[in-house]
């Protein structure tokens, strides 16, 4: 077996709570950071810390405004983010296909 396409996994989007951020916003143009936490089940600070690494990576960016009067923070896959995503899912689809072939 070809160990290479798991060497080469980024870490970051790896982590299943980052994974699934990242599989949302994948799928969305932009969501509410309550829309996010409440469909993916998280607690605020575990989603927060998720958030902020996937920024910190430059995966996510953030936009903060005001609606209505109340404070509402949405999230979107930068473009950084989106290629990484892709080769990330595309590293899986590798494996998989390796797995399935015996090699």
């Amino acid at each position: 077996m070809n160990a290479e396409p798991f060497l080469q996994l980024d870490r970051v989007i790896h982590e299943k709570g980052r994974l699934a951020i990242m599989s949302l916003l994948a799928a969305s143009p932009q969501l509410a950071f309550t829309e996010m936490r409440d469909t993916l089940n998280m607690t605020d600070g575990n989603i927060t810390a998720h958030l902020r690494t996937l920024q910190e990576a430059g995966y996510v960016s953030v936009t903060k405004e005001f609606q209505g009067g109340r404070p509402l923070t949405t999230f979107a896959l930068t473009s950084r983010g989106r290629r990484a995503f892709t080769t990330y899912i595309n590293l899986l689809e590798q494996i998989v296909q390796q797995t399935k072939s015996g090699k």
